[in-house]
C-alpha cells in the first residue's frame, strides 16, 4: 500500500454534483481539494454524461427547486462567460399540459412568487405559434423564455477545468468502500493501493452510491435505464430548431425533448422511470422496443417527422431517491463522510446550487434542509418531484 497524501476534502465523483462541490470548496472556501473519478469527469456512463440537459424553473409547488434553478443559472452563465464558452442555449422551455393540470397551476403561482418571467398560452395560441406540433389533449402551456439547455458534458468539463485553475487536483482513480470503527473516517484507499487522508470526504457517485455503501444506500438509490433518441429533421426544414421550436415537456405523457441543437436532430426521451439496472453491467445499447415506441410517439406529436430516421441513440441513467428529493447528508456512521446524490433525472441543472449548499454544510455553515436528509429516503419509490 502506497503512503498517501492529505487534503482538506476529497470529493469522489466528478459528475455535476461532485465537480461543483469541489469548485465551491476551492474557490469560495479556499480548501485544498482532491477530485477523484473512476472514469473521468462526466464520462459516458455517468448520469452527467451526454450532450444536453434542460434547465428550467418550473417545479410545481416545489419552490426550493425553483429557487435553486434560478441561483444555478446565474452561476452557470457566469462560469461560461469567464471561460468564453457558449454552453447555455436560451431555447425557452415550453410546458404542455391538459385541462385542469394541478402541476402547471402550481408552477404558475411559484414562478410568479419567484419573479420568473413566463407566458401562458392557450390551445389556440399554441397552434398558431407551433403548428409543427400536434396539440391533441393539450389545453394550456407555460413558456419560460429565459430557460433552455445546458451542453452537459462540456459544461462539467468547464467546471472541472476552472476548479483546477483554482487549486483542485483532479485524478482518475477508483475508491474502495470505506471501512472503519471510529466515528471519523481517517482515509480512503484507491484501486492503485494509495491511501489518501482528508478532514472531510464527499461521495457524489450517482448510480454507484448504492454499490459503494450497500448497507446504507443499497435499497435507497434506484438506478434506472433511460433511453434517448435523436430524430433527423427533413432537409431544408428549420421548424424543429430554436427559435421556431423551444425545449418542450409534455407533462401528462412524461416525455420531454429539445429542438435541433448543433444540427443533431430533435432530441426525445421518456421521463417515466425505466427498469432498475446495475450501472456497471447494464446494456448501453437502446432497445428495439424503445425505438419503436419513440417513433410512434414522435410521429403522433410531430407529424412532419413521421418516418424520420433515428440519427443517434444512447442509454442514460437516473439515480432516483424514493421521492425525487436530493440526498445531501452525513453518513450515519462517519461524521466526516458526506453522501451526495439522488439527482433523480432532474438534478443536473442544480449543480451550482447543490455544490454551494454542500460546501457550506461541510464548513458548518448555512441552514440544513430536512428534505435532503438520509432519514427521508425510503426503500419504496413514490415519485413526488417532477
Amino acid at each position: 500500500m502506497t503512503a498517501g497524501r492529505t487534503f482538506d476534502t476529497v470529493v469522489v465523483g466528478a459528475g455535476v454534483f461532485g465537480a461543483w462541490t469541489a469548485w465551491h470548496l476551492a474557490r469560495q472556501r479556499k480548501q485544498r481539494v482532491l477530485l477523484l473519478d473512476a472514469y473521468g469527469a462526466a464520462h459516458s456512463r455517468a448520469s452527467s454524461g451526454g450532450e444536453s440537459r434542460i434547465i428550467r424553473m418550473g417545479y410545481g409547488a416545489d419552490e426550493i427547486y425553483t429557487r435553486w434553478s434560478q441561483r444555478s443559472l446565474v452561476q452557470w452563465k457566469k462560469l461560461f462567460l469567464a471561460a468564453g464558452e457558449a454552453l447555455f442555449l436560451q431555447t425557452g422551455v415550453l410546458w404542455l399540459a391538459g385541462a385542469n393540470d394541478a402541476q402547471l397551476s402550481a408552477s404558475k403561482k411559484t414562478l410568479k412568487r419567484c419573479d420568473v418571467k413566463f407566458e401562458v398560452l392557450d390551445r389556440d395560441a399554441l397552434e398558431k405559434r407551433y403548428p409543427q406540433v400536434n396539440m391533441d389533449g393539450i389545453a394550456e402551456a407555460v413558456l419560460e423564455p429565459e430557460s433552455g439547455v445546458l451542453l452537459a458534458r462540456r459544461a462539467v468539463d468547464c467546471v472541472v477545468r476552472d476548479a483546477i485553475k483554482h487549486g483542485v487536483e483532479m485524478e482518475i482513480a477508483q475508491v474502495a468502500t470505506p471501512v472503519g470503527n471510529e466515528k471519523r473516517l481517517g482515509q480512503i484507499v484507491t484501486s492503485g493501493g494509495e491511501t489518501i487522508s482528508a478532514g472531510q470526504l464527499v461521495f457524489a457517485c450517482g448510480a454507484w452510491l448504492g454499490k459503494i455503501f450497500p448497507e446504507v444506500l443499497g435499497s435507497r438509490i434506484f438506478p434506472t435505464r433511460q433511453e434517448v433518441f435523436f430524430f433527423g429533421c427533413p432537409a431544408g426544414d428549420t421548424r424543429f430548431a430554436a427559435p421556431q421550436l423551444p425545449t418542450w415537456l409534455f407533462q401528462e405523457d412524461l416525455v420531454y425533448g429539445m429542438p435541433d441543437i448543433e444540427n443533431r436532430g430533435l432530441k426525445f426521451a421518456r421521463d417515466a422511470h425505466g427498469e432498475h439496472v446495475d450501472p456497471d453491467t447494464q446494456s448501453r445499447v437502446p432497445s428495439a422496443e424503445g425505438a419503436t415506441w419513440a417513433r410512434e410517439y414522435v410521429a403522433r406529436r410531430f407529424p412532419a417527422l413521421k418516418n424520420a430516421p433515428i440519427t443517434e441513440a444512447r442509454v442514460c441513467q437516473y439515480e432516483n431517491t424514493s421521492n425525487g428529493d436530493f440526498l445531501i447528508d452525513r453518513h450515519p456512521e462517519f461524521e466526516n463522510v458526506w453522501l451526495a446524490g439522488g439527482g433523480s433525472g432532474h438534478g443536473f441543472k442544480h449543480g451550482p446550487a447543490f455544490g454551494e449548499y454542500l460546501a457550506a454544510q461541510i464548513c458548518g455553515e448555512g441552514k440544513t434542509e430536512p428534505r435532503f436528509s438520509l432519514e427521508t429516503k425510503a426503500t419504496q419509490q413514490k415519485r413526488a418531484v417532477y
